[in-house]
Order: C-alpha cells, then structure tokens, then sequence
C-alpha cells in the first residue's frame, strides 16, 4: 500500500458511495474499482461490500481503513515538520472556527494574514464551540477559535469579550417578555445554560417561544423581520441601530458576558505557520474587523 492506496480507503470511508470517492480523487469509477480489487487480491481479503445506498466495509476492510488512517496522519506530520525545517513560512494551517467568527472574523484575518504570507494553505472547519473545541482537544486542528470558556489547560488568548443582551425590532420593557414572541436557536451547551438561569432567575413563566432557527444568523434576521425578539451576543446584532437592544444582567447586576478565545495546543508552535497566525493574530483588533 502507498499514499494513493491509504486516500483511497479513507475517502471511501467518508463517503461509501464509490460516484463520489471518485469524484473526490478525481478518477474515474472503472479506476477507482480497478484499484480497489487489486488491494483486494493483494491482501485476499474482500474489502467492501456494495448495496442500494452505496458500500460498506467488511471487518477486514475497516482494518485497513484504520491503518490507512494511522499512515496519512502521519504523512502529514512528517510534511509539517519538513516544512518547519524551511526558514519561510509555509504549509497547511488547520483551524477550527465557530460559527459567528467564521462568517464575520474568519475571511477578513486569513486575507490580512496571506497578504504577509501568500505560500500558506488554510483548512478552516466551522461549527459548534463545543465542536470546535473538541478538534482542538483531539489534535485534528492547530487553533480553535471558540465562545465562551472551556476548561483549556494548554496556550489560549483572549480575543474579545460581548454582553449577552436582548435584541427586539420593538420597543420594550422587562416585564413585557414572557408575553413577547420569542425566537429561539441552536447554540452550544455554555451559551444555552447561561440564557436558561438568567431566565429562571427572573421570570416563573415561561418565555412565549414562537419559531425555532438552527443559527443565530438566521435568528437575527427573524427579529430584523418584526417576527419576535432574540437573546444573544453583542456583536450579532450591533450594527442594526433599529432594534431595541438593552444587556442582560446577573444578580448583582453587573452585564452577563461572552468571551471569545483563541485556543491551541503550546507545542503547534514549533510549526512555523502556527507560530506565524498566532504572532498575527496578536497584532490584530479582532473584535473590531
């Protein structure tokens, strides 16, 4: 087996569909077959098992998927540290994102920073906090970018700090909301715990939940649109100088805050690239971009 081989097996993988591994790899699927059948008489063994939605592996099959995973990781590594042994600034960096940040922090730092560094590849994964601290926990990202805070032992920066506040297209009062249509969305386990005991600690009703959205995005636009009003973070809905925004306060009645970190592990820095972004970042006003 070779590094053709190891993508082969792991892009089918991801896919069990052989169309689109081959379309991935860029091959075609007579290829990508051909391939396959000779892996599977070199080792005599059935790999895959093929049905209606596409293939499945076979016990011997996800073995080799296993040690195809193992060889490609560390081909990677073994290319990074190639990399860092140049004095120029090269390679892959690979950052995980969350949402908000990837939609409105992400592309203007990474176009900042491949204006110093135009050799530089990025691979930018978006998603939950919660997600994206678990790819940096499990190595598979150099940095997180990642609201609120996770109990992170390793190197971390504190980018920005928002008020958590209430946003309505209407004029309101306090006392107004549990009768206030409200707009509800998905949101990591930090996020929704802080809005549930502020709501508990000031209201015994309910909240009068209208519409439930996936993103906070899709939930701004909904109270941009009269629809009802939404708890969130500063930034989203800052600039919109029409709607009602007034912060949440904590029993003491200091304002309710989200910090926005940047995590990552202490030994990425040996890795030119990573030591280059982190450096970068620094000099930036990030919640300002």
């Amino acid at each position: 087996m070779d590094v053709r081989d190891w993508e082969l097996l792991t892009t089918l993988n991801e896919t069990k569909n052989i169309t689109h591994a081959s379309h991935k790899l860029y091959l075609s699927q007579s290829t990508l077959s051909s391939r396959l059948k000779k892996l599977e008489k070199d080792f005599n063994i059935q790999i895959v098992l093929r049905n209606r939605r596409g293939i499945s592996f076979t016990p011997e099959g996800i073995l080799l998927v296993q040690h195809a995973e193992k060889m490609l990781n560390a081909q990677n590594k073994l290319q990074e540290k190639l990399n860092n042994m140049k004095h120029t600034v090269t390679g892959t960096l690979k950052v995980g994102v969350s949402n908000f940040f990837a939609q409105n922090k992400m592309p203007k730092l990474l176009r900042l920073f491949q204006k110093e560094h135009p050799g530089i590849e990025c691979q930018v994964v978006t998603g939950w906090s919660s997600e994206m601290y678990r790819s940096l926990v499990n190595h598979d990202v150099h940095i997180g970018f990642i609201k609120g805070d996770y109990p992170w032992q390793e190197s971390k920066q504190l980018l920005y700090e928002e008020k958590v506040c209430v946003a309505a297209p209407w004029p309101f009062s306090w006392d107004d909301l549990p009768s206030l249509p409200r707009i509800e969305y998905h949101t990591d386990r930090i996020m929704r715990s802080t809005i549930d005991e502020w709501w508990a600690m000031n209201y015994k009703e309910d909240p009068y939940t209208t519409i439930h959205v996936n993103q906070v995005e899709t939930c701004k636009e909904m109270i941009l649109n009269e629809l009802g009003y939404g708890i969130l973070a500063q930034l989203v809905v800052e600039p919109y100088r029409q709607l009602d925004i007034k912060p949440v306060k904590d029993f003491y009645g200091n304002p309710i805050t989200r910090n926005t970190w940047m995590y990552y592990h202490t030994e990425a820095l040996q890795l030119n690239i990573v030591e280059a972004f982190v450096s970068f970042v620094l000099t930036v006003d990030v919640k300002r971009l």
